[in-house]
C-alpha cells in the first residue's frame, strides 16, 4: 500500500507542480544564488568531475552562488525526490530514471530546454524519444546506456565451448547457442547467465531478452498490456526452461557474482567494466544475443531536468546548458555513455573507456545507442512496477503455467493502463 501512493503521489503531485510559476511567487532572492542537483551516485570521482565543471561554471557567473549536488539513495530515489517537492524544498535539478519519464514529461512539470542547450540537433534520436513531448525537449538524456553481456571467456573455453566472439563470426551469436555455452558452463559446477539488478524482482530487466523476440510490456500507445503476447509468452517460456530445465541460470535464492568469477555471462551496462579492472580471469564484451527477430539493442537510460517550481530555473537551465555541451560532455562520457552524434566515435570514447576495445565501444555501445530502444516506462510506471512484480512471482516455480501467469499478469495491469 505505501509504495502505491508513493506512485498516485507521483503523478498527482507533478500535474499540481506544473501549474506551479517556477518559484514566482518566492520574493526576489538578494546576493549569489546556489543550485542544488538531486542524483543517485555518491562514486567520488562523480563527484568530483561535477564539481569541476560547476566551478568552471562559476567562474564567469558571479550571479551564481554554490552548486551542490545531492546524492540521494537509489532504490528510493524517486519517492525521496517526490517529497521534496511535496514538502516545497524542489531542487532546482533533477537526475530523472528512465522509469519516471512519463510522468515527468508528461505532467508539464519540467521547464523546455531545447532553445537552451547547446546543438540539440546533433542529439540521437533514440536518445531523445522518452524526453520529448510536441517537438519540445524535457530533460537531457546525459547517461544513455546499452546493455551489453560480459563474458568469462576462461570459464566458457573450460567447459568446451566456443567463445561468443567466435559466434559473431561465424553468424551464430543468438539466445540458443548462448544458452548451450551456459548450460555447459553450469554442468562443471559453475553459474551460467546473470542479469544484473534482476534477483527476480527487476523484471524490467528482463527486456534484455524479450526484445529478442520482439516482445513488450506494452503497447506503443501505452494503453494495452503485451505482456500475454505470442512473443512475450514465447520469450518467457523460454527463460522458465532456461532457469528451471537446463540449469543454465541461477534459480531464484542463488546468488551468483559474475565480477568474482562465479559465473559466465551477465547482462550489465558498460559501467559495470569498471568492476573487472582488476580480474583475475580472461573477458569479453559483446552485444545482446539475436533472437528470433533478429539483432537488437536494449539501454538503460538516465535525464536531468529542471524543475518548474524551482525559484532558480532560468539559472538552473542555464547551467544545465553548460553541465552537458559538448565538452563537458566528452568530460562526463568517461562515466555516462553521452547522446551526442560528434562523441559518439570508438575512439573519443576510447579515451573514457580504457578497459574497453573500440571494437567493443562501437557494437556494443554506439550501435546499441543508435538503434537501441529505452527499457520498459509508463505513465504510473511505479505502481505499475510493484504490480507486474507480484504478479510475476507466480512464475518463478518449476511447474509454473508461463501463458496461465502472463495473462494475470494482464488481467491486473490492463485497467491501470487507462484503457
Amino acid at each position: 500500500m505505501k509504495t502505491k501512493l508513493a506512485a498516485l503521489t507521483l503523478s498527482a503531485l507533478l500535474t499540481v507542480t506544473a501549474c506551479g510559476g517556477g518559484g514566482g511567487d518566492a520574493p526576489a532572492a538578494q546576493g549569489p544564488q546556489p543550485l542544488r542537483m538531486t542524483i543517485w551516485t555518491s562514486n567520488e570521482a562523480h563527484l568530483k568531475l561535477f564539481k569541476e565543471i560547476a566551478d568552471d561554471y562559476r567562474k564567469t557567473r558571479p550571479e551564481t552562488g554554490e552548486i551542490t549536488f545531492d546524492p540521494l539513495p537509489f532504490e528510493n530515489y524517486t519517492t525521496t525526490l517526490t517529497t521534496q517537492i511535496a514538502g516545497g524544498n524542489p531542487p532546482d535539478l533533477a537526475w530523472i530514471l528512465e522509469n519516471s519519464a512519463p510522468d515527468f514529461v508528461g505532467s508539464g512539470a519540467l521547464v523546455p530546454l531545447k532553445s537552451k542547450i547547446q546543438n540539440p540537433g546533433e542529439l540521437v534520436p533514440a536518445a531523445t524519444k522518452l524526453w520529448e513531448k510536441d517537438g519540445e525537449l524535457f530533460a537531457y538524456p546525459f547517461s544513455t546506456s546499452p546493455f551489453g553481456v560480459f563474458v568469462n571467456t576462461d570459464l566458457v573455453k573450460a567447459a568446451g565451448q566456443k567463445t561468443p566472439q567466435e559466434l559473431i563470426k561465424a553468424g551464430q551469436w543468438d539466445w540458443e547457442h548462448a544458452n548451450e555455452i551456459n548450460k555447459a558452463v553450469a554442468a562443471k559446477g559453475k553459474h551460467g547467465l546473470t542479469i544484473w539488478d534482476f534477483d527476480y524482482k527487476g523484471w524490467d530487466n528482463l527486456a534484455t531478452i524479450w526484445r529478442g523476440w520482439g516482445a513488450t510490456a506494452y503497447s506503443e500507445d501505452g494503453t494495452a498490456c503485451r505482456f500475454n503476447s505470442p512473443e512475450m509468452v514465447e520469450a518467457m517460456t523460454f527463460l522458465h526452461t532456461m532457469i528451471f530445465k537446463d540449469k543454465a541460470m541461477p534459480a531464484p535464492g542463488t546468488v551468483a557474482d559474475f565480477f568474482a568469477g562465479d559465473a559466465a555471462m551477465v547482462v550489465a551496462q558498460i559501467s559495470r567494466a569498471a568492476m573487472l579492472e582488476d580480474g583475475e580471469f580472461g573477458w569479453d564484451l559483446v552485444p545482446l544475443p539475436a533472437g528470433p527477430k533478429g539483432q537488437y539493442a536494449v539501454i538503460g537510460q538516465a535525464g536531468i531536468g529542471v524543475l518548474k517550481k524551482s525559484p532558480n530555473a532560468e539559472a538552473a537551465a542555464d547551467f544545465l546548458a553548460f553541465f552537458t555541451d559538448e565538452a563537458n560532455s566528452a568530460k562526463l562520457a568517461a562515466y555516462f555513455p553521452p547522446a551526442r552524434d560528434s562523441l559518439l566515435t570508438a575512439e573519443t570514447m576510447a579515451k573514457t573507456s580504457p578497459l574497453l576495445k573500440p571494437e567493443q565501444l562501437q557494437e556494443v555501445v554506439i550501435d546499441g545507442i543508435e538503434t537501441g530502444v529505452v527499457k520498459p516506462s509508463h505513465t504510473g510506471q511505479a505502481e505499475l512496477a510493484q504490480t507486474v512484480r507480484a504478479s510475476l512471482d507466480a512464475l518463478w516455480v518449476a511447474d509454473a503455467d508461463v501463458k496461465t501467469v502472463l495473462d494475470g499478469v494482464c488481467a491486473k495491469i490492463q485497467p491501470m493502463l487507462g484503457a
